[in-house]
């Protein structure tokens, strides 16, 4: 008879989640999904339910990963707020099952793994795509995903400014309250991203906030909010005259509306980069437009349960 599942909450998960040791698992998990070797990766497109009455929607995301002997599924609720709501952006929960028995042997907090392991894979394509020299970062945004973004990218590039924005000071000054650090508040998008070398875009919005014009020739933006078709947070004219690079095609193609809404030409998944069958255009300017895929949340928990498991040995 299976065990009862155990449970991992966020505080837990938080601790066993590491970024040195996540982010080889993540490009990794990349280059497999972009080789489509169904023993390898097994990944449907994320099924999204509306969620009318609340003005959002819930994901599924089921991942096999047949060779490593890995199941799960997230289930993440996430909503369009109005502004100064205090209600929660994104609620997600990852559950890793037992592909033989198909017994669930854990349920773990999916918001710190949301979080980090997108952290994880904007960087990736920073290491991949980013012109060698890169100076200066402007954040859009300042939720947790700012905050996870900021943690990854100052821990694995050598940034002489970094810049944040939001579309409220309050925001801005809660999160130069919580990194501490020496980051410049923006009041505008256009005095942010003027310069920059890399972009992150971590915003809820659902129109354009950063335009074509503003961006430096060159420059690498990592664009993560918008998940849905009929949402963006980038232009045509950027999304047009940059190299596009995605996580996942079929997930391009159905899901953001920066790609579809602009008929901008996907280059390449990042997994191709990683498995060098597409090259990585550092001397251009490069858009890696992220919407997540649940290999990344696959090999995460696993990092989780294997920690886990080896803590638990110990005691």
């Amino acid at each position: 008879m299976a065990e009862p599942p155990v449970i991992i909450w966020e505080s837990e998960v938080k601790n066993l989640l590491h970024y040195r040791d996540l982010i080889p698992r993540l490009e990794d998990a990349l280059g497999k999904f972009s080789r489509r070797d169904s023993a390898e990766v097994i990944q449907p497109v994320r099924t999204a339910v509306p969620l009318q009455k609340h003005n959002g929607f819930m994901g599924l995301m089921p991942t096999y990963m047949e060779n490593d002997g890995v199941l799960t599924t997230k289930f993440v609720c996430f909503y369009k707020r109005e502004g100064g709501s205090s209600l929660p952006a994104v609620q997600a929960t990852v559950v890793l099952l037992d592909p033989e028995y198909g017994n669930v042997k854990a349920v773990m907090d999916g918001e710190v793994i949301t979080a980090t392991r997108t952290a994880g894979v904007s960087a990736i394509s920073a290491k991949l795509l980013m012109r060698p020299g890169a100076e200066i970062l402007a954040i859009l945004g300042t939720g947790k995903q700012a905050l996870s973004h900021y943690n990854v990218f100052t821990e694995m590039f050598s940034f002489k400014e970094v810049r944040v924005w939001n579309r409220t000071k309050e925001g801005v000054d809660r999160f130069l309250r919580s990194v501490g650090g020496a980051v410049k508040g923006c009041s505008s998008v256009e005095e942010a991203v003027t310069g920059a070398d890399v972009i992150v875009t971590v915003t809820g919005s659902t129109e354009p906030v950063l335009y074509g014009q503003w961006v430096k020739p060159g420059a690498h933006v990592a664009a993560v909010g918008a998940c849905r078709p009929d949402w963006r947070e980038l232009d045509d004219v950027l999304m047009k005259e940059a190299v596009v690079y995605v996580d996942s095609r079929e997930g391009a193609m159905t899901e953001s509306g920066d790609v579809i809404l602009s008929r901008a030409d996907v280059f390449a998944e990042l997994g191709d980069v990683i498995n060098g069958t597409k090259a990585a255009h550092r001397e251009k300017t490069t858009v890696f437009k992220s919407l997540g895929m649940g290999v990344e949340d696959t090999v995460s928990a696993k990092l989780v349960m294997d920690q886990w498991t080896a803590k638990a040995k110990k005691l």
